[in-house]
């Protein structure tokens, strides 16, 4: 029996402006078990989120997937029909938005918006919706949920808006929950909430989630393994603790270094010098090669051969 819920291979995601293509995501590779918590972490511009729109088959039209196969739940998402693509989607694969109150709609109720999920589907009666909804809300949760059906977005917090996006995804009972920047424009204590809520969702449904975040200290939190991008590529990979403990990747090191820590308190945080090339950008073959302290005229030269640390740990570095 298969154990993986998502296979990519090769994934490239192509943009097309001006009659110019350039490479957004290019030629990545992983795969998730099912029920694991895998998280994607890198800066601002690394694909990040538009491996998870890929996904979802929501990239504009001018961005297309132009190489590799998505396979999940043994169906491959660049092949399948129209028709299979709006069963999966909200079905049996979510996804939970950045910004929920752009995401939600502010004229709707938040149970009619939560329990749309199901009635778009068309296999449950009214009441079970109704039911249902509850019940998503709840395991949100949203303290009174039979209150919150009844309100609209603006009379919620940003951590209760985030708690209803989260709600309509785990309505359906998925079993591939993507979860991009769940935790960003929240609080310290708003964002450990949510964190553990995916987490108990994760232990009590099987679901499978799949986390998106900048920041390393996030993934640390729910993520068994995590895959580090940058500018389009997958550098390293591995089980979150042996990459926390052992990065062996420049830019993992720099994304581990900048994470404030008590210990640090009073000296300046370390960063990472100059900034993601954007996607219009020539890049060298190491796309990480210009801010990178270690780098030779390999890096400028012939892109790092992917290297077996371990049975899980992978790196792309000639170092």
């Amino acid at each position: 029996m298969d154990e993986n819920i998502l296979e990519v291979k090769h994934m490239t995601i192509t943009l097309y402006e001006g009659g110019t293509s350039y490479k957004m995501v290019n030629r990545i590779s992983f795969t998730m078990g099912k029920g694991e918590i895998v998280g994607i972490v890198g800066e601002s511009g690394c694909g990040k989120s538009m491996t998870a729109l890929a996904l979802q088959d929501l990239l504009k039209n001018h961005i297309k997937v132009t190489e590799g196969s998505m396979m999940f739940d043994g169906k491959d998402l660049r092949t399948i029909s129209a028709a299979e693509r709006r069963e999966i989607n909200g079905n049996d694969m979510s996804m939970i938005f950045q910004e929920p109150m752009t995401s939600l709609n502010p004229l709707q109720r938040i149970g009619e918006q939560v329990g749309e999920v199901l009635l778009l589907h068309g296999r449950h009666t009214r009441a079970e919706i109704e039911q249902r909804t509850l019940e998503a809300l709840s395991m949100a949760g949203l303290p009174d949920p039979a209150k919150a059906v009844r309100m609209y977005p603006h009379e919620l917090s940003g951590g209760m808006r985030q708690r209803v996006m989260i709600a309509m995804g785990i309505i359906a009972r998925p079993k591939l929950l993507i979860a991009d920047e769940p935790t960003t424009a929240l609080d310290v204590t708003t964002q450990a909430h949510v964190l553990d809520l995916l987490r108990n969702i994760n232990k009590k449904t099987g679901t499978a989630v799949l986390l998106i975040s900048h920041d390393l200290g996030v993934i640390n939190k729910i993520c068994s393994r995590v895959l580090v991008m940058y500018a389009g590529k997958i550098v390293e990979q591995g089980r979150t603790e042996d990459i926390l403990k052992n990065p062996l990747h420049p830019y993992t090191q720099g994304l581990i270094a900048s994470i404030p820590t008590r210990g640090m308190k009073g000296r300046p945080l370390a960063n990472i010098p100059g900034r993601v090339p954007p996607v219009t950008e020539e890049k060298p073959p190491c796309p990480f090669a210009s801010r990178c302290a270690k780098a030779d005229k390999r890096c400028f030269t012939e892109y790092p051969a992917r290297k077996k640390i371990t049975d899980d740990h992978i790196l792309w570095c000639h170092c």
